[in-house]
């Protein structure tokens, strides 16, 4: 772009994949956390937190569940256990929103991917020959699973939880028809936001403790399992070919089934989806745009406060200090790479630091990678201190994780939405969302207090964000009062 737009970068991750979806990864956590302190969450397995541990309970029989051209290995024994509890959920729990009764997959497909031709099987009509995927097949009403190639793959990116998220949203297009939901002729962006959302119900039944095979906590384990939602993202949603949604799109998705159950996944259609985008780019305008990234330098951090002016202006700005973050506030910490003193009234920002925490752009991501680079992933943090300059001008609390850095985030989301602006200088563009998603999961700081105090809970901060995005300004200040 020129200064009116940027974008982030595209990708191919996991391209092979049909129909995925989210993982898990576990570490410790305090109630509260440093945000320029935190790992990225879904990076980091094998601990357990203080609200409990995430992945397969220890000491639980195996579930008796079988699958066809199964090897009895450790990868088909965590399926077959997810799917087991996912079943046992749904036929406790599906007649309280939908018409008849559960009825069960009619069987389970196990390959490997990595098997030689003669040695593949059939899976809904094709063979499963070099085929990394998992996915429902409406035809004769299987699921099947790659447990050669993806399977081990998520486990070692995201852990074990990944492969129970996988099968639950697999398990939501399996439910889809029968519960009247969608149809054999509903958009694929429906069907696969409608899944999206019914694998989140199934997770808060275990984060609840109510599955019996697996537990999930609501700080590291859930955050990772939203940060493996990033990781298979529509890089360009306007494709046709790209169904899935864009990250906001599908961790949105997930938290309604989460926090609303199945009856708000019952609601999600392309209307609803239509308006929650809510004027929000959803596809690159030019050839090339999601390499184009706005450099990260003192003139467009000059533009950026220009525009923040008037998106949620103050009476007598701010000042801001582009030759580093202040050294000294007697009533503040310095957050690196930008921060805000109070008693100054002074954004203080480390030009080249900024530049640095955007990543490394220009080039494809990753596969399967839940790290979103690129300008927005930067810019977030710099609109969120300057949330905190108007927060602390209406006379609100500047400290508290929970409070004030939760209220930075939805401002954050309110400047967001107001960036996309046909008009914005700088506007914002296809992709951007994605890299504050990222970035409000990875380390937390556009959703961090004055002080750089963060909920260590990512479902928090992205819902703080999110209702910035969506329903605005008051909605922030009512919610976060």
């Amino acid at each position: 772009m020129a200064r009116t737009q940027w974008s982030r970068l595209a990708g191919a991750a996991a391209a092979a994949i049909l129909t995925i979806s989210a993982p898990t990864a576990c570490s410790a956590a305090n109630s509260i956390q440093r945000a320029t302190d935190s790992a990225n969450p879904w990076q980091i397995t094998g601990a357990t937190t203080s609200t409990g541990p995430s992945g397969p309970r220890e000491g639980v029989p195996d579930s008796a569940r079988q699958a066809t051209n199964g090897d009895g290995g450790e990868t088909d024994r965590l399926a077959l256990n997810a799917v087991a509890d996912i079943e046992e959920f749904w036929a406790e729990n599906y007649s309280a929103t939908f018409p008849g009764k559960f009825r069960p997959v009619s069987e389970l497909v196990s390959w490997d991917g990595n098997a030689a031709e003669r040695d593949s099987v059939e899976f809904c009509g094709m063979s499963t020959h070099e085929l990394v995927n998992a996915a429902y097949c409406g035809t004769d009403e299987t699921i099947g699973w790659d447990r050669g190639v993806l399977l081990p793959e998520l486990v070692e990116q995201f852990g074990e939880m990944a492969v129970v998220m996988v099968l639950a949203h697999e398990y939501g297009h399996a439910l889809q028809i029968t519960a009247g939901i969608a149809t054999e002729d509903s958009p694929g962006l429906v069907t696969e936001q409608q899944a999206d959302c019914l694998a989140g119900v199934f997770l808060r039944h275990v984060a609840e403790g109510d599955s019996r095979h697996f537990a999930l906590n609501t700080t590291e384990g859930l955050n990772g399992v939203l940060g493996a939602t990033v990781a298979v993202r529509d890089r360009d949603p306007g494709d046709p070919d790209n169904v899935h949604g864009t990250a906001f799109e599908r961790v949105t998705a997930v938290q309604m089934g989460y926090t609303d159950g199945a009856a708000a996944c019952a609601g999600i259609d392309e209307q609803e989806i239509e308006a929650r985008r809510a004027g929000l780019p959803v596809t690159f305008e030019e050839p090339g745009e999601e390499y184009l990234q706005l450099e990260i330098t003192e003139d467009s951090l000059r533009d950026m406060a220009a525009a923040l002016a008037d998106i949620l202006p103050v009476a007598g700005s701010p000042d801001y200090n582009y030759d580093g973050v202040p050294a000294r506030c007697s009533d503040a910490a310095s957050t690196v790479p930008v921060a805000y003193c109070p008693v100054t009234d002074v954004v203080g920002t480390d030009v080249d630091a900024l530049a640095e925490w955007a990543g490394e752009t220009g080039t494809e991501d990753e596969p399967l990678s839940a790290i979103v680079t690129g300008d927005y992933n930067a810019f977030v943090v710099f609109v969120s201190r300057y949330t905190l300059a108007y927060q602390n001008h209406r006379q609100l609390s500047l400290t508290g994780a929970d409070s004030a850095g939760l209220r930075t985030a939805c401002l954050s989301g309110v400047v967001t939405t107001a960036l996309s602006r046909e008009n914005s200088n700088p506007r914002l563009s296809a992709g951007d969302l994605d890299e504050a998603v990222s970035g409000l999961l990875a380390d937390g700081l556009a959703a961090s207090d004055v002080n750089g105090e963060v909920v260590p809970e990512g479902y928090l901060r992205l819902d703080a964000f999110r209702l910035g995005v969506l329903e605005g300004e008051s909605a922030c200040l009512a919610v976060y009062a």
